[in-house]
């Protein structure tokens, strides 16, 4: 169970990042396609690490 928090940290990272890299382009006047694109892979990897959330939160049920 030590690899779950990590790969949970990685998945809240990534959109952190992706946020991040949407926000600075859309500060600079950045291409649209650009930001749309940012866009998917924010909402991607944020479903991810909902998903990740509630396979913790099972398991944490299951085991406690």
């Amino acid at each position: 169970m030590t690899v779950f928090p990590i790969l949970l940290f990685i998945a809240l990272g990534a959109v952190v990042v992706a946020l991040g890299l949407g926000l600075l382009n859309m500060a600079r006047g950045g291409d649209p396609k650009r930001s749309n694109r940012l866009m998917q892979w924010r909402v991607a990897l944020q479903a991810v690490a909902i998903f990740l959330i509630v396979i913790g939160l099972f398991a944490a049920r299951q085991h406690g």
